[in-house]
């Protein structure tokens, strides 16, 4: 199986996000828990590009790819934004209380605890964090 998704940098795009992850589900056969946690995975990476990656009021294209071998999931998310390795930034403390906690951080951590594997590189200008599970 492999699937792509071109989005733009805009919010109202998660919806199209979310139907992503549903149709690969589907297709696959993987149950709910799984699928809700995917899509939590991606909803949360996707966001950091809509709202961070580019300029305000810069529209962009965002794409992820997925792809499985019937043994692993791993999806692609690239953009040609400012280059930001969200595996560098230091894991969220979940232990703090969140009115104690600085503000981000937890999706990162959330995404690194869902996922087997993710990494991160930055080629010809694009952004490329790749996250595998395990299936």
């Amino acid at each position: 199986m492999k699937k792509k998704l071109t989005l733009k940098n805009q919010v109202g795009e998660l919806e199209r996000v979310n139907q992503f992850i549903e149709e690969i589900g589907e297709e696959l056969g993987l149950d709910m828990e799984l699928q809700m946690n995917l899509n939590l995975v991606m909803e949360e990476m996707v966001s950091n590009v809509i709202f961070y990656a580019y300029p305000e009021g810069k529209t962009a294209d965002i794409e992820l790819q997925a792809e499985s071998n019937g043994k692993e999931l791993t999806f692609v998310l690239s953009d040609q934004g400012k280059e930001f390795d969200p595996t560098a930034k230091e894991d969220a403390d979940p232990d703090v209380n969140p009115i104690d906690r600085e503000i981000g951080g937890m999706g990162i951590y959330i995404v690194k605890n869902i996922m087997n594997q993710v990494t991160y590189q930055r080629l010809e200008g694009k952004n490329l964090l790749t996250m595998t599970k395990k299936i």
